[in-house]
Formats: structure tokens, sequence, C-alpha cells
């Protein structure tokens, strides 16, 4: 589980959260492709805070690249939900 500082200086950790999904994946015929972020190599998840407030949280395999977390509104929660199929 992670722990992040959000850009309103909230502190979120993703243990603490009432709900989480993740992002659906594709197969291009070689790599499972995130439709989150439509990388192969970028993850993303969803997390529904205690106070109602939905958050990403963006992980990656890439060297040099931190994994962050970010505020996102409820509706662009639920279109996130509907592309990962949830």
């Amino acid at each position: 589980m992670s722990t992040y500082r959000m850009d309103d200086n909230t502190v979120v950790k993703t243990e603490n959260a009432v709900n989480s999904w993740e992002d659906g994946y594709d197969w291009n015929g070689s790599n499972r492709i995130s439709r989150a972020t439509s990388s192969q190599w970028i993850d993303q998840s969803l997390f529904k805070s205690r106070k109602g407030r939905y958050y990403t949280e963006t992980r990656s395999r890439i060297q040099g690249t931190e994994d962050h977390a970010e505020w996102v509104s409820n509706h662009e929660a639920v279109r996130w939900l509907l592309l990962n199929d949830h």
C-alpha cells in the first residue's frame, strides 16, 4: 500500500480507501495494454476515499518515473470505471 501527498496537501493512504478498482487490459498480440493509460508500462487504479472523494494512483515500471496520485471528479471517476469495465 502507498501514501501520497496530493496537490492540495491532503495525504491519502491507499490502504484506507473504502473501495478500489484496477484498470482493465487489452491484449495487443504481444503485451497487456492498460485501458486507463494506453501503455504496457504504466498501470492505474481508482480509489474512493473515506470522505467520498475519488483519486487515481498511477504506477510506472519505467526507470526514473515516480508513482503518483491525483484527485479526479465524480464524472471522471464514472468515465474511468466504464472504460475499465467496472
